[in-house]
């Protein structure tokens, strides 16, 4: 996702980026008002602008949460009022467009090396800082398989008339997804990165 560009966010270290992220996720518990949620969506929109990263972008990091954000709310809206709904809801589309925002400014390796460099006094304790970032690294790197794998097995399921079955389309991608999983855990055994 990452889009080229020189601003300040791109070419601020990975790591600082990744800090801050989980700064505002812990940070974001203490948002219990209106306003408060408003202004750190203002101050995430305000990195988009720094970044110059067009509005339809942003936008659509979103698209993704649309459902999850109608249900979410609407059950707020019933229980605890519109106010408390667009605190959660708001908190939640903050942290996808922080998220995405890191993401469109940092290139990958910048990000694994940074996780790399994070988890090196971990050492001590046992953690291989090298593995956790080759886990991150196929974990990012696989998102966008299993989407083309869903996007196969769609395809599959509309020629064969199934588009209303989430059977029909579940169990094939889950057995994709695994075979894929096991053709990369024996690749990786070959270059003998395990047993």
């Amino acid at each position: 996702m990452y889009v080229p560009g020189a601003s300040v966010l791109h070419r601020a270290p990975a790591g600082v980026k990744l800090l801050v992220m989980v700064a505002a996720g812990v940070c974001s518990i203490f948002l219990d008002q209106a306003w408060q949620v408003a202004a750190a969506i203002g101050l995430v929109a305000l990195g988009y602008v720094v970044a110059r990263i067009p509005l339809l972008t942003a936008l659509k990091q979103l698209r993704p949460l649309i459902w999850i954000a109608v249900f979410v709310a609407g059950f707020h809206v019933v229980v605890n009022g519109w106010q408390h709904a667009f605190v959660v809801v708001g908190v939640i589309a903050m942290l996808v467009l922080l998220a995405a925002l890191v993401t469109l400014t940092t290139r990958t390796t910048a990000m694994v090396d940074a996780v790399v460099r994070i988890a090196l006094p971990l050492r001590r304790v046992g953690v291989d800082p090298e593995r956790v970032g080759l886990l991150l690294a196929l974990a990012i790197r696989s998102v966008p398989v299993v989407v083309g794998l869903a996007e196969e097995v769609r395809d599959a399921q509309r020629a064969r008339g199934l588009t209303a079955s989430p059977r029909a389309f579940a169990v094939p991608l889950i057995v994709r997804s695994l075979r894929h999983a096991d053709a990369l855990g024996d690749a990786l055994v070959a270059r003998g990165v395990d047993d």
